[in-house]
């Protein structure tokens, strides 16, 4: 006998991560970092049991609830300048709350634009059958269809034809960069220094294509656990961090 497993897919970790506040009654002001981490990594191992690729914003979430979780291990918790002790889970909460928020906000307006969608616009319905029968009518076309009416689309065609100068031509332009060379220059760059805003990788050559092979670059470096993201308090910019190797015993 054999079994067949089926997992929901979710459009972003947020979402999954709001499913299992949901389902488990939880409070979202209260998180318990470390069940709701081992739920979610379950997920992700789940999903690469069943061969199905994991998006690397899971991958980054999974590491984010990880480091979430070491900070509250830690026996000397962090105070902030007034010495009151900083919730390592506040920046989560407050993510979590503002997708919760957009979330509702768009399923509202999906049910509107789906009823706006089963609508039919008013109109004059005699005026528009009359038009499109028309368009339709074919064998009325071709009764007034003659040998002049012929030769004058001939001749239009054939005075487009002779206007055209020179065939379009496609031009293939390879680009000067690939994800491997894009790694190294990634790689070069931290090296030098513990932490690099993404801003600085663009300035070097703010070219849309460099652009975008530096930021797929930056996934496979993710993917491969070269490096790290930080995220500020923004959303118009992060931070790579190299990653420091684990010592082993």
């Amino acid at each position: 006998m054999s079994f067949e497993i089926k997992l929901p897919l979710f459009e972003g970790p947020f979402d999954l991560m709001l499913f299992f506040i949901e389902r488990d009654e939880l409070d979202i002001y209260d998180i318990p970092i470390s069940k709701i981490t081992n739920d979610f990594l379950d997920y992700i191992h789940h999903l690469e049991q069943m061969e199905i690729e994991v998006a690397s914003e899971f991958i980054l979430f999974a590491a984010t609830l990880m480091k979430i979780k070491s900070r509250m291990l830690l026996p000397r918790p962090e105070l902030n300048e007034d010495g009151e002790e900083i919730d390592p889970r506040e920046e989560l909460i407050r993510n979590l709350l503002e997708y919760k928020k957009y979330k509702s906000v768009v399923e509202e307006l999906a049910s509107l634009e789906e009823e706006r969608l089963s609508k039919q616009k008013r109109g004059n319905i005699t005026a528009e059958l009359k038009a499109l029968n028309k368009v339709d009518d074919v064998d009325a076309e071709m009764q007034d269809l003659d040998l002049y009416k012929l030769l004058k689309v001939f001749q239009k065609c054939m005075a487009k034809m002779a206007a055209r100068v020179e065939d379009t031509k496609h031009t293939v332009i390879q680009y000067p960069y690939t994800i491997e060379q894009q790694k190294d220059f990634i790689l070069e760059k931290i090296s030098f220094k513990k932490q690099v805003p993404f801003t600085e990788f663009i300035s070097y050559k703010p070219e849309k294509i460099f652009v975008i092979y530096t930021f797929l670059a930056i996934l496979e470096l993710l993917q491969l656990s070269l490096v790290t993201i930080v995220i500020g308090e923004g959303f118009n910019n992060f931070w790579v961090e190299k990653t420091e190797p684990v010592a082993t015993a």
